[in-house]
């Protein structure tokens, strides 16, 4: 079950480079939000977990599955922009690029040689993998929208991480839960700032900022 998850998450990476609606980015980061949540409670040191743990992942998983993605759908319907026209990097490239970043991914854990858990290989080439690729997505696009749903990957890659390679309960996941709340407030602003941007400009293209003189 962990591996189908990983397997699921890999996909929602390359699916979110290989695609330019706005609509279909929100829905995919919906999904790969709900797995990684889900991703701590299969593991066999939470298997002893007890109903605060249990408590604290659903939350986890209402933060990261449904309301964040929530306030992201909202957004788009109040800039009503639907596609990525003009990426840095077309779509074609982003996803081979994207297969690249998993090979590297791949590479890079194992000559890192960490000490973790048994059978985590996998799942730490996931989160770098996810991380790598939230950096990409946030460089390779010109929509702010776009740009934070790359954010959202690379939080997601950092939580995968903290995964990969603990030892302990849920008790580790509070830190997270953290930056999360943090992460959640981060994007209610910027629905503002898409909406003023959309305002001023009638699109949520970054470059347009350039224009903007004191």
């Amino acid at each position: 079950m962990n591996d189908i998850l990983l397997v699921v998450i890999l996909l929602s990476v390359l699916l979110s480079l290989a695609s330019n609606s706005l609509g279909t980015l929100v829905k995919i980061m919906a999904v790969q939000g709900v797995m990684v949540s889900l991703l701590p409670l299969l593991l066999e040191h939470h298997s002893s977990m007890g109903s605060g743990g249990l408590i604290f992942f659903q939350v986890m998983i209402l933060i990261k599955g449904v309301l964040i993605p929530g306030l992201l759908y909202i957004a788009l319907k109040r800039i009503s922009i639907r596609r990525e026209i003009e990426p840095i990097v077309g779509y074609h490239a982003s996803l081979f690029a994207g297969l690249i970043i998993i090979l590297l991914s791949v590479f890079i854990t194992d000559k890192l040689h960490l000490s973790m858990p048994s059978g985590h290989e996998l799942l730490l080439m996931t989160a770098i993998t996810t991380i790598s690729a939230g950096f990409f997505l946030m460089m390779s696009r010109r929509k702010a929208i776009t740009q934070v749903i790359g954010y959202l990957m690379l939080e997601n890659g950092i939580y995968l991480i903290g995964t990969a390679l603990t030892k302990h309960s849920h008790t580790v996941y509070v830190v997270e839960f953290g930056v999360l709340l943090d992460l959640l407030v981060g994007v209610m602003v910027m629905g503002i700032i898409l909406h003023n941007i959309n305002h001023a400009f009638d699109d949520i293209d970054t470059d347009l900022l350039n224009r903007l003189k004191d």
